[in-house]
């Protein structure tokens, strides 16, 4: 393992993935390197929009997927502006598909040498240690990955390395 030139936030907007988003910004500000905050559209919601398709009530696959990069990025600006990361280079990536999949390909294509991400994400599966897509990564992913447990990690701020 060489020096972490590129950090990735896993980002899927549970409890656990708003603490991920803010302590990965510290580290990668504190280590003064990019950030790629990587947020999937479950391929599963894509396909309940496309089992009701309706272009007359304006209800079509890519007005989906549209609106909700819209609203992911708006709230990915959020949470970065509450870390007081400020100056810090975000590289913000939107993908379609099955979530482990996707994060470990965007893993790949943009040379991440450290994941950041949540042990349970919106599923919130209660008997297990870990959620499917947090526990697929873990034992896929090609470089480290970093793991944050929750509200304990909120608490940092980029403020705090000054």
């Amino acid at each position: 393992m060489g020096p972490i030139k590129i950090i990735m936030a896993a980002v899927d907007f549970s409890e656990y993935s708003k603490a991920a988003l803010k302590y990965a910004a510290f580290l990668a500000n504190s280590v003064n390197v990019p950030l790629v905050v990587a947020n999937i559209i479950n391929h599963r919601d894509v396909e309940a929009i496309r089992a009701v398709e309706d272009e007359d009530l304006g209800l079509s696959v890519e007005t989906f997927i549209a609106k909700q990069k819209q609203e992911r990025e708006t709230a990915i600006d959020q949470l970065l502006q509450e870390t007081g990361c400020l100056n810090l280079q975000v590289i913000r990536i939107f993908r379609v598909g099955v979530p482990w999949v996707e994060l470990i390909e965007a893993v790949k294509n943009e040379g991440v040498d450290l994941v950041v991400m949540g042990t349970k994400g919106r599923t919130n599966i209660v008997n297990t240690l870990f959620g499917s897509t947090a526990e697929k990564v873990f034992r896929r992913c090609p470089v480290p990955v970093l793991s944050v447990r929750g509200k304990e990690h909120e608490q940092i701020a980029c403020s705090r390395a000054l």
